[in-house]
């Protein structure tokens, strides 16, 4: 086997390592500069084939650096019911792009005895990339490492990463998958959710300003507003392509700059504006009001809105499921009060990462989970979904009961079990507003959020910081926890915390406050405390004049 394997590894010398900086398969997988990936992929493709083999299923990988700037990429590999890689994988994939090249085969070999993998079997990978150019030659790279160890590949070409991992899904429950079979599924769904709600009113209005980020997700909402058609949504596209990707837009640019994308500096009063991100697999939603003031409705205010909605159509068709939220430390504290008080939906808190959610919302009947950069679904047990069903078509109920089940019938069946989708997130939220008939600013009037700024320090070494109880409490530096407290606690209503970056040798810090500028100011003076004693680098962090 040794022998065999060591000769199949024909373009290993073509994808030769560079650089001696240990990287990490983190929560977004690998993700760096584009010219840096070359070796990268190609080990990816290697270790998808030994998953593939390993689960007997199809395996994704999907090249993307999401909202990253346009030089950036990465790649993330998909498990076979669409969820992220298996925790032990990420340390094998880890190890697997660190080592040198003289000892490749026998890191590959170490794998294969440990995990018991038969070589004989078949291995299949799906790949799928965004928008990138620097993702056609990364493309290759990967193909490259899917052929030396025998696996079969399926290139999807330029697609969204929940198109992926949905892909993956399906086609590992044995459905027959192309591009087109993803939005038949989505828009049979809302036109059935759609076809006894009358729009009447100003409220609500079946149009959204769609801001594409100059990435996929343009590309792929002018193929769902086709399937639609525009008496269900219509779509005005802006930033689809014609400038660089996430470049002062995007759903990461809006939600953390919290002001209008470029491209939508015209934006008309009460106009939907909808933003995703660079791979779109994050919405957010917001709107200028007749003072041109800026509302920004992100992750947190589609969980409440989406789950809310849940409850009630429980209630109505009188079924008692398990539902319950799932957030981060991120989550605003508003939000958080308002499920939990006002909605009576129990939340949960886990660590940043769409895995930490997505595997803790598997635990309940229905699972809502977003992080407020607006990456989240809906997920649910297929148990549940049986008992909806058949509540749905139970002659013996009363209509308003079975009315109320195929209703949220049919909202299950257009969320993406997989990952957070924001296509399908969309067709969630408009399906939502809708069925209330509201407009954003009746949406927004639910709970009023606590002011909130994001920050992020550069630091020498991201693993100084380290931290507990979901992200919120700082363990390292010794101290830096301390000083956080009591500046926390010198503002009204005030909370802050760090956490390492994911994906590069940062800091990022979180603050809120009743105002904005406390908000501001409580953020940048814990970003100098981070700065002194996490060795930061570069320049400091000013505090803003009041």
């Amino acid at each position: 086997m040794a022998l065999a394997l060591t000769l199949s590894l024909s373009s290993k010398s073509s994808h030769p390592k560079i650089g001696e900086k240990i990287i990490q398969y983190g929560t977004a997988g690998f993700r760096t500069l584009a010219d840096d990936l070359d070796f990268v992929m190609y080990r990816m493709g290697l270790l998808a084939v030994l998953r593939s083999k390993s689960t007997k299923a199809v395996i994704g990988i999907m090249i993307t650096a999401s909202h990253n700037p346009e030089q950036d990429n990465g790649v993330k590999l998909v498990d076979p019911h669409g969820e992220m890689l298996n925790q032990k994988w990420e340390e094998l994939a880890t190890n697997l792009v660190n080592v040198g090249d003289e000892n490749l085969e026998s890191v590959l070999l170490d794998i294969i005895r440990s995990e018991n993998i038969e070589i004989s079997e078949q291995g299949e990978v799906f790949v799928g990339r965004d928008t990138r150019p620097s993702g056609v030659p990364l493309l290759n790279a990967t193909l490259d490492g899917i052929q030396d160890l025998q696996g079969e590949s399926r290139d999807f070409g330029i697609v969204t990463t929940p198109m992926l991992h949905y892909f993956v899904d399906e086609t590992n429950k044995g459905r027959e998958i192309w591009v087109s079979s993803y939005f038949a599924k989505l828009t049979k769904a809302f036109k059935n959710f759609c076809k006894d709600i009358s729009i009447s009113g100003d409220s609500y209005h079946p149009k959204i300003v769609f801001d594409g980020a100059n990435g996929v997700g343009s590309i792929k909402m002018e193929m769902l507003a086709n399937f639609l058609g525009e008496e269900f949504l219509e779509v005005e596209l802006h930033n689809a392509g014609k400038g660089a990707l996430n470049f002062e837009c995007g759903a990461d640019f809006v939600k953390v700059q919290q002001k209008l994308p470029r491209g939508l500096e015209e934006l008309k009063p009460g106009d939907k504006g909808v933003s995703v991100d660079g791979d779109a697999d994050r919405v957010v939603y917001f709107y200028v009001d007749d003072n041109n003031v800026f509302h920004l409705l992100d992750g947190d205010r589609i969980a409440s809105l989406v789950a809310g909605y849940i409850n009630e159509l429980l209630q109505e068709c009188k079924l008692k499921l398990d539902l319950g939220v799932v957030q981060t430390a991120y989550a605003n504290g508003a939000s958080t009060k308002y499920i939990t008080e006002s909605l009576k939906i129990p939340v949960d808190c886990v660590s940043t990462g769409v895995k930490y959610l997505h595997h803790k919302a598997l635990e309940r009947d229905i699972g809502v989970y977003f992080e407020a950069n607006g990456h989240g679904t809906v997920v649910f047990k297929t148990a549940a979904v049986e008992l909806i069903q058949k509540v749905a078509n139970d002659q013996s109920l009363s209509s308003s009961e079975r009315k109320a089940a195929a209703k949220l019938d049919s909202l299950l069946e257009i969320s993406n079990p997989t990952v957070g989708d924001a296509l399908s997130d969309i067709l969630l939220v408009e399906s939502v507003l809708r069925s209330k008939n509201w407009s954003l600013k009746d949406w927004e009037a639910a709970y009023t959020d606590l002011p909130n700024r994001l920050l992020k320090v550069t630091v020498k070494d991201k693993n100084a910081v380290t931290t507990v109880d979901a992200g919120r409490k700082c363990t390292a530096p010794e101290g830096l926890q301390d000083e956080i407290d009591k500046l926390a606690q010198s503002y009204p209503s005030g909370r802050s915390f760090v956490r390492a970056s994911g994906t590069e040798d940062a800091v990022r810090i979180y603050a809120e406050s009743d105002t904005q500028e406390n908000a501001n100011e409580l953020a940048a003076k814990v970003a100098i405390k981070v700065y002194e004693m996490a060795a930061g680098v570069g320049e400091a962090p000013v505090i803003p004049a009041m």
